[in-house]
């Protein structure tokens, strides 16, 4: 196959969410070679994608008033492995009780219009949203103290200076009885917020492999990277 064809293979993938016997057959190769070609696109895209220190840099010059940080589910199949939870109990390292199902948690910054921006690695889904400490949060510090806050939602309470979450209500009390200007801190926030959470909605709708990954799950970011890419150029 040249060039072209095995883009046309790889992108189909990533649009259709083909499987790759399927793309095998229709280009009249083994599906082994159909795989082969499958990970040297990947790859190819997703080392074009901005870093994250890049991907600040960027908002800088483009002038954003701020950035949005979360985190998205990408589905795979079960997986073995188990870690002790925070209870104590052992469960599926891959396993995401927030969402019940298997698979990896992904973070990723969004521009304030919610124009995906960049993508982290991968983390099991048993992995809290603070998994950000690791991939993200140095570099946000940094950028808040040049002028550009990072908003996020209230999984990432406790992240640090900088990172703006919604003040949660306290325990055993109804909303209204949180202060006005407080209650007013969370509205605003929420709306800010919103346009750039939609970024994972984005995403996945228009790369539907990223609903669900086949592959092996260590893929998964170099994948979400890659589908990051060619959102970039599609748009």
């Amino acid at each position: 196959m040249g060039t072209f064809r095995q883009a046309v293979l790889v992108l189909r993938w990533f649009r259709e969410r083909a499987c790759v016997h399927c793309l095998a057959r229709d280009a009249g190769i083994s599906q082994a070679t159909a795989y082969r070609y499958l990970h040297e696109g990947i790859d190819v895209l997703a080392t074009q994608a901005r870093d994250l220190h890049q991907a600040l840099e960027h908002c800088k010059v483009e002038g954003m008033s701020h950035v949005v940080l979360d985190g998205m589910l990408i589905g795979t199949d079960r997986l073995a492995g188990t870690v002790l939870s925070v209870k104590g109990q052992l469960i599926d390292v891959w396993y995401s009780g927030k969402h019940a199902r298997f698979g990896g948690n992904v973070q990723f910054l969004s521009s304030p219009d919610g124009s995906p921006l960049w993508v982290g690695d991968v983390e099991p889904g048993s992995t809290h949203d603070l998994a950000a400490r690791i991939h993200a949060l140095p570099a946000l510090y940094a950028a808040a103290a040049d002028g550009l806050p990072t908003l996020a939602d209230a999984g990432y309470e406790g992240a640090g200076i900088g990172v703006h979450v919604p003040v949660k209500r306290p325990a055993g009390k109804s909303s209204e009885a949180r202060h006005a200007d407080t209650r007013t801190y969370n509205a605003l926030l929420r709306g800010l917020r919103a346009l750039g959470e939609r970024a994972a909605a984005e995403l996945k709708e228009r790369w539907r492999m990223l609903k669900y990954v086949t592959l092996s799950p260590s893929r998964i970011g170099d994948i979400a990277r890659a589908a990051l890419v060619l959102n970039q150029q599609w748009a």
